[in-house]
């Protein structure tokens, strides 16, 4: 089976979005990417590095009227999440050979293949990864939704093209970084999915969106070549909030982490996002990513770097052969 997957990102979040693909390349041979490039740098680079089973997208071919005229509206953030709907909707009618598609967040990493995710849809037509919130979760589901978009898998039958198409209506309406009205970005449109459409299949496999908010609910070890997450296989984790500082120092996330949870999960991803950057700077040695510096130009940055020193999450990462 072709697993058809899509992304975005712009030069913010290229040596993300590149280590991403190269975990995919590891586990999952048989599988296409479309990535919709939000800026011609980023979509020259990549064209130069000739990745294998990938189609890119640039942003004058995917815009349609509706998206123009809504992004001079928004941040650049707002719009990147406004267009998240469309970005599957615009490759399904383009390739209605397709039979399912799925948007992956460009901060994902894969440690095992994807295929045990989608065991679990059958005859179905949607699936969707739960947060599962190690601490707050009532607060933190009201606020942010029960469900992540990171990982969402629409077939290519009426109810996944539907809910496709209502989901870019809602997001045309309205798509915010600030929670209100009960909504936020993209996100929190998708709590009432499972009542709202036919077939939606939520993934109960705990190594599926293992992610800085719930990381302490689980047990994390490696048995062989396997990292576990209580007695399932880490098949993905969601990078989320990591900061590159430069190219050996990184903020991983202010959630506090044990050292085994640095070294297993970590570890293994900045070693390859270093690989990633050198490889970029042998295609363009200008090219810097939007690197997000030390900022103290407002009170939540800095309260952010503080709790990260606190807590031990502030690494000075210098890739080596063991690590690799």
């Amino acid at each position: 089976m072709t697993h058809n997957f899509c992304t975005y990102f712009d030069r913010n979040y290229l040596y993300r979005g590149v280590t991403m693909y190269r975990s995919l390349v590891k586990f999952t041979k048989d599988f296409r990417l479309w990535i919709l490039c939000f800026d011609e740098q980023t979509y020259c680079l990549l064209s130069k590095m000739n990745l294998g089973n990938v189609e890119l997208i640039s942003l004058e071919e995917f815009e349609d009227p509706e998206l123009r005229e809504i992004k001079n509206h928004r941040t650049p953030v707002e719009y990147f999440w406004t267009c998240t709907p469309s970005l599957p909707l615009y490759i399904l009618r383009r390739h209605p050979d397709l039979d399912m598609i799925t948007y992956l967040d460009s901060d994902l990493y894969f440690f095992s293949d994807p295929a045990p995710i989608f065991e679990g849809l059958g005859n179905g037509s949607i699936i969707l990864t739960e947060h599962r919130y190690a601490q707050d979760a009532e607060r933190r589901v009201k606020k942010y939704g029960r469900y992540n978009v990171q990982f969402l898998t629409f077939r290519n039958d009426e109810t996944g093209r539907s809910a496709l198409r209502w989901w870019r209506e809602r997001c045309l309406e309205w798509c915010s970084v600030e929670c209100k009205d009960g909504k936020f970005g993209d996100q929190k449109y998708l709590d009432d999915w499972v009542d709202r459409f036919q077939g939606v299949h939520v993934t109960t496999n705990k190594g599926v969106g293992l992610a800085p908010w719930n990381i302490a609910a689980y047990d994390i070890r490696r048995v062989s070549d396997k990292v576990l997450v209580d007695e399932d296989e880490l098949i993905f984790y969601h990078f989320h909030s990591l900061s590159i500082y430069s190219k050996t120092l990184y903020n991983l996330t202010p959630v506090k982490l044990t050292q085994i949870q640095k070294r297993l999960i970590y570890v293994q991803y900045l070693s390859d996002l270093a690989k990633i950057m050198d490889e970029v700077e042998r295609q363009d040695r200008f090219f810097k990513e939007g690197i997000s510096i030390l900022k103290f130009n407002r009170t939540k940055d800095i309260a952010w770097i503080l709790i990260s020193l606190m807590r031990g999450n502030i690494m000075c990462f210098r890739p080596s052969i063991n690590s690799g």
